[in-house]
């Protein structure tokens, strides 16, 4: 099995690439080594000294680590990445919900603004998730509240320190050419 690691805009968080679907659909993160009891693959990264973060999309998986320096850590990942993938475990435990299910059911806005938000909602998935996907992270939509759009950053985007470029000067500019309603990006 050959893995891939690609670097990431954030210094803290390296992405790896299989070479297999990791998540057949929706993404899932994991921030500390207690959430990862819901996925047999985050649990073994855990394990690895250092790590603080893990997140799985399609075919990737980001892995956000402390002060540890990634040619120490590089090795023992990639080991516990090609020993889960050998095992013919799941990448998900059984009955878990994904992260972007969950998302949904926390998002806001208010009635009346319904066609503002899917072409929001349509923008981001069509301009702006499949972009930092390929710098291993995810953007999903929170909310809409007063012209102002709430997003929430995860994976290599989470702690980025370009993400406050990416979020000012892409998104909102993207948002705002074409939803004159948009006034403004957050991130929550």
């Amino acid at each position: 099995m050959f893995i891939q690691t690609e670097s990431t805009p954030n210094p803290a968080t390296l992405k790896f690439l299989p070479g297999k679907v990791v998540l057949e659909n929706g993404t899932a993160e994991f921030r500390s080594a207690a959430e990862a009891d819901k996925s047999p693959l985050a649990a073994r990264l855990f394990d690895v000294p250092g790590v603080t973060g893990v997140y799985f999309g399609y075919d990737f998986i980001t892995v956000s680590k402390s002060d540890a320096e990634w040619q120490h850590l590089k090795p023992a990942i990639l080991g516990s990445i090609m020993e889960h993938f050998m095992s013919g475990q799941p990448v998900m435990g059984g009955g878990s919900a994904m992260a972007e299910d969950l998302d949904e059911e926390g998002e806001f806005f208010e009635q009346g603004d319904e066609t503002v938000v899917a072409t929001i909602k349509e923008l981001l998935e069509t301009r702006v998730r499949p972009a930092v996907a390929q710098d291993g992270g995810d953007i999903t939509f929170k909310g809409y509240k007063d012209g102002t759009v709430y997003l929430n950053m995860k994976g290599a985007c989470a702690g980025c320190p370009s993400s406050t470029a990416t979020l000012k000067h892409g998104v909102q500019n993207l948002l705002k050419h074409f939803v004159p309603e948009v006034q403004a990006v957050e991130s929550l």
